[in-house]
């Protein structure tokens, strides 16, 4: 059994989303008004997963979430606007510890709910498998969960690989739990760092955007948004625009990177399958390097295993540190990784596999 607590100050939408628990016969759920009443109930419901609403009165969602992750660290998943502001909240919201969060329905919530429900259950369930350190915060813990274990598993046998050569790009994908791995990625890169590198994040339009901007600062890197097709330089990293997918094409002056309509066959925007595709139409596989990091589902496992065939470097996050692994998972049980590490070995594995920094 499940253990949800739905924390939302507003009584119509705990009604909804107790609605929707309820026709699940593994979930038991209790509820809460705001985040003061959530913290009273936590150490005697004791949930597997917390639903968290952003804009409460007497403690908000940001406020309750620093709480519950130094009181009673518990996968919570964050209930969000698609506004700007909730945008900035909710990539805060990660920073302290949230697993992944929910688009609130615009408007008239109940004619939205149903359309709501998959996504909602199948995000809870991934949040209650999610893997929480008591003593940590997110970006602590997926930096420092294998502290003392090898950093670098082999996937395979063969000698270490020697480092690529010349133009070429390095393509991640991530979802649940994303944005603290990315961050924990590429702050690790050098401002020289060779070889672009093209990030598919899955997240709505209005959430890439910040995303980028919250990154940028952080980071020796040059990172941005693509929303317009854009020439691909080292020393920068590229994040696709949220609703669409992010392809590579090729003009006079250099590789490119474009957003591009999201098409039905891809299950997850922006698509990671899609854009190793778009790149291996393009270059050579020993001039692609792919790296899947935490996520749900399996978004980009069947392309870096096509990538890794054809002789690219795949790297996927190890099920140690990823918060899910299901994308890097489903790479491993295809046989398509290269190398299994840890999210704090990514960077530097990735630096020997690319040209030496300049």
């Amino acid at each position: 059994m499940i253990k949800i607590l739905v924390v939302d100050d507003s009584a119509l939408m705990r009604k909804l989303l107790g609605q929707i628990f309820a026709r699940e016969a593994d979930f038991e759920v209790q509820f809460a008004p705001n985040g003061l009443e959530a913290l009273d109930k936590l150490p005697v419901f004791k949930p597997d997963v917390i639903t968290l609403d952003i804009h409460m009165p007497r403690m908000d969602g940001l406020a309750c979430l620093d709480r519950i992750m130094l009181e009673r660290p518990c996968p919570v998943v964050m209930v969000s606007s698609l506004t700007a502001a909730d945008a900035d909240a909710t990539l805060e919201a990660f920073r302290l510890g949230a697993v992944d969060f929910i688009a609130k329905p615009a408007g008239a919530a109940s004619l939205y709910m149903d359309e709501l429900a998959p996504e909602l259950v199948g995000k809870v369930r991934a949040a209650a498998g999610a893997r929480l350190r008591s003593s940590l915060r997110l970006r602590d813990r997926v930096r420092h969960r294998i502290a003392g274990a090898p950093r670098i598993t082999r996937a395979h046998s063969e000698p270490a690989a020697a480092a690529a050569t010349g133009e070429g790009l390095v393509l991640v994908g991530t979802s649940t739990g994303g944005p603290p791995a990315l961050e924990a990625l590429l702050t690790n890169l050098p401002q020289g760092f060779p070889w672009p590198v093209l990030i598919a994040q899955h997240m709505p339009a209005s959430f890439t955007g910040p995303l980028a901007r919250r990154l940028d600062k952080i980071s020796a890197l040059s990172i941005m948004e693509v929303t317009e097709p854009i020439l691909l330089k080292p020393g920068c990293a590229y994040i696709g625009q949220g609703g669409a997918d992010l392809v590579v094409s090729r003009r006079a002056a250099g590789l490119v990177g474009a957003p591009a309509t999201s098409l039905a066959g891809y299950l997850w925007h922006p698509s990671t399958d899609r854009l190793v595709r778009s790149a291996l139409d393009l270059l050579p596989a020993s001039q692609l390097i792919g790296i899947l990091l935490t996520g749900m589902g399996n978004d980009g496992a069947e392309a870096m295993t096509l990538l890794h065939q054809q002789g690219g470097k795949t790297i996927a996050e190890a099920e140690e540190t990823a918060v899910v692994w299901g994308m890097p998972g489903e790479l491993v049980q295809k046989g398509g990784a290269d190398f299994i590490v840890g999210l704090p070995g990514i960077a530097d594995r990735l630096q020997t596999l690319t040209p030496a920094c300049r």
